[in-house]
Order: C-alpha cells, then sequence, then structure tokens
C-alpha cells in the first residue's frame, strides 16, 4: 500500500480495544460492553490495567488543577453572614430554625449566591482553547503494526503509543501527515521504543488541530532521503477530538 492508496484504519483486537477504552475514545455502547468484560474476563482486564501503566508516561505531562476557592468563599460569606444578621434577639429565644425572618433571609443569600455563581465565569470567562487534545488509531489492512497517537495542541506535540509490529533491520518508521490531496509531511522518524514524542512544527500545528490524517511509513534507516514516502503505508488513522 502506498500514501496515495487507501488509508483507512481497520479497528481490531482486544489490544487496541483495551487501548481506546483507557484513552475514552469509544463511543458509549462499546464503552459499556468494554466495562462489563472487565468485570467478567480476567484477560481483557489486564490489558486495560497494561495501557493504563503506558500511558500514565503521556497522563504525567499535565498537572492536576484545583478550581479558585474565591466562589466558594464568597458564597459561604453570603450565605452565613445574611442569615446570621437577620435573626433577632426574639428570634433566638425561640429557635432559629422557627424563625420566617431566618428562612427569607437564607433564600434571598442563595439567590445571591447563585448570581455570584452565575456572574463569575461571565465576568472572568475561560481562555477558549482550540480542541486541545486529538486522538488516532493508526493501523492498515495486513500490517501488523498499529500505533495510537495523542496530538497534544497545549504542548505542540505528538505522543505516540507502539502497539504492535516490528520496524526490519535496517528500517525506521516515519510519521507523515496529510491534509486533503496536499503531498504528505514528514513529522520525523519515530524512535524506537513503547512511547515517542514528536515535536510539532508551528506550520503543522493549524493542520493538525483540524483534524488531518496521520501516517506511518516504512523508511531506510534515518528517515525518507526524498522528503516523501519512499516505502509502504503500514499503518493510518484520523485524528479525532477526545
Amino acid at each position: 500500500m502506498t500514501l496515495a492508496e487507501d488509508t483507512g484504519p481497520e479497528r481490531g483486537g482486544d489490544d487496541l480495544l483495551a487501548a481506546e477504552y483507557v484513552i475514552g475514545v469509544l463511543a458509549a455502547d462499546e464503552r459499556q460492553i468494554a466495562s462489563r468484560r472487565i468485570d467478567a474476563e480476567t484477560d481483557f482486564a489486564r490489558l486495560v490495567d497494561g495501557w493504563e501503566v503506558n500511558f500514565s508516561p503521556l497522563a504525567a505531562a499535565y498537572p492536576e488543577i484545583e478550581p479558585p476557592v474565591s466562589v466558594k468563599t464568597a458564597v459561604d460569606r453570603r450565605l452565613f453572614a445574611s442569615a446570621a444578621s437577620v435573626a433577632t434577639p426574639a428570634e433566638s429565644r425561640d429557635g432559629l430554625w422557627s424563625s420566617l425572618a431566618f428562612w427569607r433571609g437564607l433564600a434571598a443569600a442563595a439567590v445571591a449566591a447563585l448570581a455570584i455563581y452565575i456572574a463569575v465565569p461571565i465576568l472572568n470567562p475561560p481562555v477558549e482553547q482550540p480542541r486541545s487534545r486529538l486522538v488516532a488509531s493508526l493501523t492498515a489492512e495486513g500490517s501488523d503494526v498499529k500505533y495510537l497517537a495523542v496530538y497534544d495542541a497545549a504542548h505542540h506535540e505528538v505522543g505516540l503509543s507502539h502497539v504492535s509490529g516490528e520496524r526490519a533491520a535496517g528500517k525506521d518508521f516515519e510519521l507523515w501527515m496529510i491534509e486533503g490531496k496536499n503531498p504528505p509531511v514528514s513529522m520525523g522518524v519515530i524512535p524506537a521504543g513503547a512511547t515517542a514524542h514528536i515535536v510539532v512544527s508551528p506550520a503543522a500545528q493549524q493542520k493538525l488541530a483540524q483534524g488531518a490524517v496521520l501516517a506511518v511509513s516504512l523508511e531506510p534507516s534515518g528517515g525518507s532521503p526524498t522528503g516523501q514516502p519512499t516505502g509502504p503505508v503500514v499503518a493510518a488513522g484520523d485524528l479525532k477530538s477526545i
């Protein structure tokens, strides 16, 4: 197969299904089936566990972000300060829970808190980001080479996880981006190993963000000498939003 021929991906195999389950790209019904198999099939559950370990280096690049505490502080202040201020000594003697003024004050504070909750994202809208992560299953009919690719727009890199298939002696796998009918653009030789990261050039970032096709070809050691694919396509797939 060449890049001029059909490069549509062929899905199949429990290993690939487990990997797609871990990164969250399965359709809802497929995910339910996979979840049931995890509970019922020990071998499949082991595959899922293995992929969670394989993908952990990719996830480690993204630190946890805690939500701001300012909203909760404002809500607490409006709720409890307002409720306390409406209670009178007589009401305190009768019991706070039987005070009509208390409940009116609490309702008013709740409305104010809701207004704050709604207003905060309007007044301080989050910075709108392009689709920050895209994923592709790279496979090809008649080839045992399979990769899972994750494009991270925030860090401008493609993370590759090697699922199966080995390169021949004296050969390398090279990653290509295909946009429409334009000539393939090399993204570099794929380093050997279970996982790899390839930095995306500024010129290719916008094209990838729009959902291009990624393809892997078998090339001489060191990559294509011509700047275009010279060997067969061993895996390919469309980038899709996670």
